[in-house]
């Protein structure tokens, strides 16, 4: 008898050990491809908050198709080659089929191109380079969240409609800085002929010293300077652009960044410059007001540009994977086609010929006062239709979908 009992008691123990690793296999594993290290770490850890959360509220509500929604950071360290050999062991050894980044267009590149041969789906909510949905675009790659040609476009229209003529540029020179200033050429070209482009200007990604580059501002007298720099490589052109004597405010695709604000720790260095976005702590509509109370009554803090980023796309891809009723990349796919979310920043409709959201933008300008900061932020923010900003397919030089 005594025999017996243990033989049940340690076929108990496996049964559970069985049962409870059969759990741990039966989530939905989704790989965050992210700076996670390095100079660029806060931006990836920032947008991985905003991945995590959607997970939590999605796991919180019952999970995905019933399984939970399990996040694996992956360190990209901004390189191409980094993330791709990560990612590919995490396909090869745990299954991964799932996998969406924010950073650095040349990462999301790679990664589309390795989803397309491994067979699995990346979705990025900030790599934002026109061409990943364009002449880059493949039906395994798909962008909840902006791209250059957009955010461009509004910055572009914002200038024309306050009269603005003499505008300079300076972009990282990289394929996402370079696509942002093209298009912000075009539409301005498009919007009013007689604006002149005084001043464009390519420095390295990491850049720390902007003296050679402002000096080369002040001498060409903008009204504005657009940028598309984003992380310290902004934040170092603003601190230094103001003691240096640049007077022109700049027009970004970035300034409603928090912590990039603080940082800079002088609030006249950034007061009056504009920012766009897909998404803004300070758009003023009922559901961003509700979504920002929870988060921050949940974390004690804000889920500023990249967390509410990471946050809508990652409820937005749940949303196409809920459609399709099933993990399979393929039906999650076409599922995701033509499929429309309304989140805290509007409706985000996912355009089946390029996969590429239509969005919204939103602008806004830094003001001192704020209900969020003691230190200077965005105000208010209004909206820019996403037809006002929408590349036409046939503009895009997308040709692979439907292969």
């Amino acid at each position: 008898m005594r025999k017996l009992s243990c033989a049940l008691l340690a076929l108990g123990v496996l049964f559970g050990l069985l049962t409870t690793g059969a759990l741990a296999a039966d989530t939905i594993k989704l790989g965050v491809v992210e700076p996670l290290s390095g100079t660029f770490k806060d931006i990836g850890e920032r947008y991985l908050a905003g991945v995590q959360y959607a997970a939590d509220e999605i796991n919180a509500a019952g999970g995905l198709l019933g399984r939970k929604v399990e996040v694996i950071p992956i360190d990209s360290e901004v390189k191409p080659d980094v993330a791709t050999r990560k990612a590919t062991k995490l396909i090869l050894k745990e299954g991964v089929n799932f996998f969406c980044g924010g950073t650095g267009s040349s990462v999301g590149a790679a990664m589309s191109a390795l989803m397309e041969k491994q067979g699995g789906l990346f979705f990025t909510y900030g790599m934002d380079a026109a061409s990943l949905t364009g002449e880059k675009c493949n039906r395994h790659f798909f962008r909840p969240g902006g791209s250059t040609d957009g955010r461009s476009y509004a910055l572009a229209q914002w200038v024309v409609k306050n009269g603005y003529k003499r505008v300079a540029g300076i972009a990282q020179d990289y394929s996402f800085g370079q696509e942002a200033m093209a298009a912000f050429k075009k539409k301005l070209k498009e919007l009013d002929p007689t604006v002149e482009m005084v001043a464009e200007l390519y420095h390295p990604l990491g850049t720390k010293d902007y003296a050679p580059y402002i000096s080369q501002l002040i001498a060409a007298e903008p009204e504005v300077v657009f940028t598309s720099n984003w992380g310290n490589d902004l934040m170092l052109l603003l601190k230094q652009g103001k003691p240096m004597g640049l007077k022109a405010k700049f027009v970004c695709y970035y300034a409603n960044d928090d912590v990039l604000i603080k940082g800079i720790a002088d609030d006249e260095a950034v007061i009056g410059s504009i920012g766009a976005e897909v998404y803004m702590l300070s758009i003023p509509t009922e559901a961003n007001k509700a979504f920002v109370k929870k988060y921050h009554e949940a974390k004690g803090h804000y889920p500023t540009w990249l967390i509410g980023k990471g946050y809508t796309a990652t409820m937005f891809w749940a949303e196409a994977v809920k459609k399709a009723g099933t993990t399979n990349v393929r039906k999650v796919i076409q599922a995701w086609e033509g499929l429309s979310y309304d989140g805290p920043a509007g409706t985000w409709t996912m355009r089946a010929c390029d996969h590429q959201a239509q969005v919204p933008y939103w602008i806004g300008e830094i003001v001192k006062e704020n209900p969020f900061f003691d230190h200077a932020y965005v105000a208010d923010a209004t909206m820019i239709p996403a037809e006002d900003v929408a590349v036409p397919c046939e503009e895009t030089g997308c040709k692979a979908m439907g292969k």
